[in-house]
């Protein structure tokens, strides 16, 4: 027989899911330009399509943070808690 480590193929968990849309998120506001291609409100006289995208920098640097994290967690769960 095979001494190979037994492979498990990838599993769809809610977690996963949850990480997916925190990655796919800012591509999809960044990519429906017909949603901020205004300049209207302005925000301290910087028109909206420019602001909108400085804030989705932030909002795209806290949801990879948070996919990263849940990503982590869930690796080790797979792992049976080891470090």
């Amino acid at each position: 027989m095979s001494d190979a480590p037994e492979v498990r193929p990838p599993a769809v968990t809610p977690v996963r899911v949850v990480i997916a849309v925190c990655l796919l998120a800012p591509f999809v506001a960044m990519l429906w330009v017909g949603s901020y291609a205004k300049v209207d409100p302005t925000f301290i006289g910087i028109p909206f399509f420019y602001w909108y995208q400085m804030l989705w920098v932030l909002i795209s640097t806290a949801l990879t943070m948070t996919a990263y994290q849940l990503w982590q967690r869930d690796q080790r769960a797979r792992r049976g808690g080891a470090k």
